[in-house]
């Protein structure tokens, strides 16, 4: 049985550029430490537009020009990109939108889909690029998404909590404030 890792954009600009964050930049030794863990392939994807971002539908909802395709913002952080090098053929997906429509078929194209364990989701803009490559490989593939716990974003940097309700305080810890962003 496989087990995959998908790491979601964590690229300069969403880290320390256009919209990253204090609390972006702090989640990023984490990322690493999870790339690190043993799977059996790992999958990244890469926000990507063009030079007429502003002109699209997106870059009118958020007209802040980021991850433009060939930039240093649309680079994969350094401290990932280190650790993109140490790993056995990754396979980097571009997406022009929110959830990308090449994952799922990557992934079938690595193994069938009865012969997968797991599938880890990690990276940024946790609340729509995320959640939306979640739901469609959760359409796609008859396993479970696997967080093991999510890093909220707080007032002064981030808490962690688990996902799950195994034990009675983690089902009292469940709900959490949240500013921006869970990783």
């Amino acid at each position: 049985m496989k087990k995959i890792l998908v790491v979601i954009d964590m690229q300069k600009d969403f880290v320390d550029g256009a919209l990253g964050t204090p609390e972006a930049v702090a989640i990023v030794p984490d990322v690493v430490k999870e790339m690190k863990k043993k799977y059996d392939k790992v999958f990244l994807t890469r926000d990507t537009h063009q030079s007429n971002y502003l002109e699209t539908q997106e870059g009118r909802n958020l007209p802040v020009v980021h991850c433009v395709e060939n930039t240093p913002g649309w680079m994969l952080d350094k401290k990932v990109a280190n650790a993109v090098k140490k790993l056995d053929e990754p396979v980097i997906l571009n997406k022009p939108t929110f959830g990308s429509d090449k994952l799922a078929p990557a992934i079938r194209a690595y193994c069938p889909p009865e012969e997968i364990e797991s599938i880890t989701l990690i990276g940024l803009c946790t609340d729509i690029c995320v959640v939306s490559n979640a739901m469609l490989l959760k359409v796609a593939f008859p396993t479970g998404i696997h967080a093991e716990e999510a890093s909220n974003e707080i007032q002064f940097g981030y808490v962690r909590r688990p996902t799950h309700r195994s034990r009675p305080y983690d089902a009292d810890r469940f709900e959490v404030c949240n500013h921006r962003y869970t990783a």
